[in-house]
């Protein structure tokens, strides 16, 4: 094992700010340099989680003394992450007290998007800027890009990983699992996800002699710990489930699956970064080069693959690849210019 890396100080800040609906609150978090005094529009990342895991548990989950959104934080970024609703300690809306059966999917991309409009706005007023950059895993990469496709003068720069987009007919797969590792429908409001289908979920397609040293040791006790530490009601359940919103399912089905593109990645006029990893069992790299060929306006774009890696590389082996190349999309000046 590595050394342990060495950080500056950090300050940390855990804010509930209002959706704009009654009753419903959003967990936003910020870790910046303690001597951070000047808060550019190009120093300030957004991220939001995917389909079924909230945002802190892998985007600040500590590995070998510094997390994800840690170590960007030390490059002089001021950082933050949300969850939207229903994940993380973010409102859960009431339809996820009752039995999933009882209520129709909850939480819709459409619903994430306004969430995710409303945390940008907190920062944009917060910082006195104009724009930020924001960042996307998985689901959250259609949250992000559809927000930036209705926003672009919000937006500096888009970092997708792990972009989801229109899978090909022969899928049979949506992208979150439920309790039994499959998706029957009819669809509840939410579904129950164990520790054991998260656990075969992660190392789904990777090879079998690849296997034993992709995960750093304890990082899945850690994640899965915190991540389950989320939800209340994880240990009402025997053994403990976490709840996760089918409205993602439900778009999955409707959209994604059907041949139909829930919104236009031609309308995003920024920069935009794309990162994927070989093994992602859940979005396979087809979808990341098909998302890159829509995106046709962006001023330029980029799409890397990292070997070795799965829809959770951010937590594996490989995570300094991960955090090196979205560094050098982030601070690269103007990669348009003569030199």
């Amino acid at each position: 094992m590595n050394a342990p890396l060495q950080l500056p100080e950090l300050v940390t800040e855990n804010t509930m700010i209002p959706s704009g609906d009654a009753g419903i609150e959003l967990y936003v978090r910020n870790k910046r340099p303690t001597d951070m005094t000047n808060f550019p529009a190009d120093r300030i990342l957004l991220y939001v989680h995917g389909a079924t895991y909230p945002s802190e548990t892998a985007f600040d989950l500590p590995i070998e003394g510094a997390s994800m959104m840690e170590l960007i934080a030390a490059r002089g970024y001021d950082v933050y992450l949300v969850d939207v609703r229903g994940y993380g300690r973010s409102t859960r809306p009431p339809e996820m007290s009752a039995p999933p059966e009882a209520n129709k999917p909850v939480v819709s991309t459409d619903m994430a998007v306004r969430d995710f409009g409303a945390a940008v706005d907190y920062i944009l007023k917060r910082r006195r800027v104009d724009k930020i950059n924001l960042m996307g895993w998985s689901w959250g990469t259609a949250i992000a890009g559809k927000y930036t496709s209705e926003h672009n003068d919000k937006v500096h720069r888009l970092v997708l990983f792990a972009p989801l987009w229109i899978f090909r007919k022969d899928a049979v797969i949506a992208p979150a699992p439920d309790a039994t590792g499959k998706n029957a429908p009819p669809l509840g409001a939410y579904r129950l996800v164990s520790k054991e289908v998260a656990r075969a979920r992660w190392l789904e397609g990777v090879p079998d002699d690849k296997r034993a040293g992709l995960i750093p040791p304890g990082v899945f006790e850690a994640w899965i710990e915190a991540t389950w530490a989320t939800d209340p009601d994880a240990t009402k359940h025997n053994p403990p489930m976490l709840r996760a919103p089918n409205g993602v399912i439900a778009d999955v089905l409707a959209w994604w699956m059907a041949g139909k593109s829930h919104y236009d990645p031609g309308k995003i006029t920024v920069p935009t970064f794309l990162i994927h990893a070989e093994w992602d069992f859940d979005l396979p790299s087809y979808l990341a080069r098909e998302y890159f060929a829509a995106l046709k306006n962006a001023p330029y774009k980029r799409l890397v693959e990292i070997g070795e890696g799965t829809h959770t590389v951010m937590l594996e082996k490989n995570r300094m690849q991960f955090f090196r190349e979205i560094m050098g999309f982030l601070d690269e000046q103007n990669p348009l210019a003569l030199r």
